[in-house]
């Protein structure tokens, strides 16, 4: 099993940063303006990538199915975003913030680029500040922070509960300007179905207008995909419905490598599941736990109202459990707690999958005005949804699929295993191990986007100086357009009974229970077993109604639906090799007395680099080695 590189200079944590960017190649403002770059996705991490790229002098050409980049999912972010300001002066720094995620991640993230985020926090919200995003602000006119899970400083930055929106209008803003300028080419309603490769090196993308169902092709000298996770392969997740691993999947068949890919993040507060019909959850931003209480009754099967129930015989569990972090544990500990509590049967509503997360206190003491000042929308939004008042009535929470620190495998440039393809923000598996921080998402996409990838990229583009604009009309173009049709044509062609809607709830009914919360040897083999006899079936009948000559999601989502089930195989394999606990990742062979996480650092301390090697073989299992040399590696503790 390779160990691969990568590319991390030598020297002291806080100093590799610095050291790069004083010896990496550069490219000059003339040469620039005869490079091509495609960016695909327009989220926080793709607009401020493209935004800073234009601004330097490169031709970027960026792409997205949404009709504006303003509906990517990064306006579904709400809680916050980390930075290292130290406004508190409550020990803050850069290295506290790599400590934080280092450990949050239990110890399975690469240090270096791990620190160099916690480095750049700093000017990306500045930045961001800069571009307008009215971030929340003391009295005094400074900028206002909170704390978050897994952490006791308070240096996440907000704007109520629309942080993740605002942060993208923002990027959004600087985009547009480059777009007038010139430097920057928009193509929405479109969607990447391959990626081109030539000679070795990623050269371009075919796409399918989604309005017109024509196929494009697209070249450049280098591809950089921004195009988010692939949480939405439970079905019902927190993400947007459209939200897709194709576009990372066509890259994996191409060559580039997959990193951890069973280590998906489940949110300990989304609203729970109400009917069997919904299509997906909707997040409650962890920054409510700051001020709301999670507890179950002490009772067993209490159907009283919330209201009814004593304080005598309230269990708050997490305080009780994690005293020293109380309801304010990373994402992975609250989640896994919620679970069993419900499943020993102190679960509340109709369902008894869900757990009250109550603001009674918070509004005693700080007054209804001030708990609406910083979660007004949030209240507002969970109202329309179930109907409960949360000003009177406790929240009802329950974890649901989300972040997925999984993604395309990058070295230190952000680079993948394909020279000239670039993967930033969720899209790639570098920053959060096995578990990732609240309010890290956004900082690591900003921080990609406006800061990392535009100097790392220079690496690769100052070898590409010399080389002319790259012509669609050759043989790798043609047989990649070939490739997308016959797919299309094979879906169309099934005309089965079962919706594609159907095999995705069933997919992802399968993955919650045996690759979920909780996992064992014996449910992941079962499975694989379960996911290739789906997949077989979805083959045999599916039924993709119209054309490809129109506005077709159905076929949209056939496509993006036959790529999960590959996904989801190598998420289960990459499981099973995993026979720790680790984060998110929990497997039941793997816990301690007290049934927390139990990492087995002798025998799993790499990240999984797979390599695919065809439809019909078991991928290739890769390990980049993970060396701790800032850090003490320990058990995690938050009691």
């Amino acid at each position: 099993m390779t160990t691969l590189n990568s590319k991390i200079p030598e020297g002291p944590l806080a100093e590799k940063w610095s050291k790069y960017k004083s010896t990496m190649k550069l490219v000059n403002p003339a040469n620039k303006k005869k490079l091509e770059i495609i960016l695909v996705g327009s989220g926080l991490a793709g607009s401020a990538a493209a935004s800073t790229l234009g601004e330097l002098g490169y031709n970027v050409k960026v792409f997205c199915f949404q009709d504006t980049p303003r509906r990517a999912h990064s306006v579904a972010a709400q809680g916050g975003i980390n930075a290292t300001k130290n406004y508190k002066s409550d020990g803050d720094s850069d290295y506290r913030l790599f400590y934080d995620m280092i450990k949050g991640g239990d110890y399975r993230a690469r240090e270096a680029n791990v620190y160099r985020a916690a480095e750049v926090s700093s000017a990306t919200i500045d930045q961001l500040t800069a571009q307008g995003v009215p971030f929340a602000r003391e009295y005094g006119g400074t900028l206002d922070n909170r704390s978050f899970g897994g952490v006791q400083v308070s240096r996440t930055f907000y704007a109520k509960g629309q942080t993740g929106q605002q942060c993208l209008l923002g990027a959004y803003s600087g985009l547009s300007r480059q777009i007038k300028k010139g430097t920057v080419t928009m193509y929405s309603r479109r969607e990447m179905l391959e990626l081109v490769v030539i000679d070795g090196k990623a050269r371009g993308i075919i796409t399918r207008n989604l309005v017109t169902g024509e196929l494009e092709r697209h070249a450049g000298h280098a591809v950089i995909l921004a195009t988010g996770g692939y949480g939405t392969i439970y079905y019902l997740s927190t993400l947007a419905v459209n939200s897709n691993a194709s576009a990372a999947w066509a890259a994996y068949k191409k060559g580039a490598f997959f990193g951890n890919p069973s280590f998906i993040q489940i949110h300990p507060s989304s609203v729970p599941v109400l009917n069997e019909y919904q299509a997906k959850l909707t997040l409650m931003s962890e920054s409510l736990r700051n001020d709301g209480r999670v507890w179950v009754p002490k009772k067993k099967e209490d159907k009283r109202r919330a209201n009814e129930i004593p304080e005598e015989e309230r269990d708050y569990y997490l305080e009780r459990k994690y005293p020293a972090y109380g309801n304010l544990v990373p994402r992975d500990v609250g989640s896994r707690a919620a679970k069993e509590r419900c499943d020993a049967g102190y679960g509340v509503g109709d369902t008894g999958l869900a757990v009250n997360l109550d603001f009674k206190d918070a509004i005693a003491k700080q007054g209804k005005e001030a708990i609406e000042d910083k979660y007004g929308n949030l209240f507002e939004m969970y109202e329309k949804i179930t109907g409960i008042n949360p000003y009177e009535d406790p929240m009802r929470i329950y974890p649901a699929g989300h972040y997925t620190m999984g993604g395309l495998w990058v070295d230190y440039e952000l680079m993948t295993t394909i020279p000239g393809l670039f993967a930033i923000g969720e899209s790639n598996f570098s920053d959060h191990g096995a578990n990732r921080l609240g309010a890290s998402s956004l900082m690591q996409c900003a921080g990609d986007g406006y800061f990392v990838i535009p100097n790392t990229i220079g690496n690769f583009m100052s070898g590409e100086i010399r080389t002319p604009k790259i012509s669609t009309d050759i043989p790798e173009f043609e047989k990649a357009e070939k490739d997308v049709t016959g797919k299309i044509e094979k879906l169309l062609a099934v005309n089965g009974k079962q919706t594609v809607t159907s095999f995705h709830k069933r997919l992802g009914k399968i993955m919650w229970d045996y690759s979920g919360m909780s996992r064992n040897e014996e449910g992941l083999k079962k499975a694989l077993k379960l996911i290739d006899d789906l997949e077989e079936e979805f083959w045999k009948d599916v039924k993709v109604p119209g054309t490809n000559d129109e506005i077709n999601q159905e076929l949209e989502k056939a496509g993006r639906v036959a790529d999960y089930f590959g996904l989801a195989k190598l998420i289960v394999t990459d499981g099973l090799n995993r026979g720790e606990s680790c984060g998110a990742h929990f497997r039941e062979e793997s816990q301690t007395e007290t049934g927390e996480a139990k990492r087995d650092d002798a025998n799993y301390s790499y990240v999984s680099v797979w390599e695919y090697k065809g439809d019909e073989q078991e991928p290739k299992l890769r390990k980049e080695d993970l060396n701790y040399e800032f850090v003490e590696v320990k058990e995690r503790d938050y009691k």
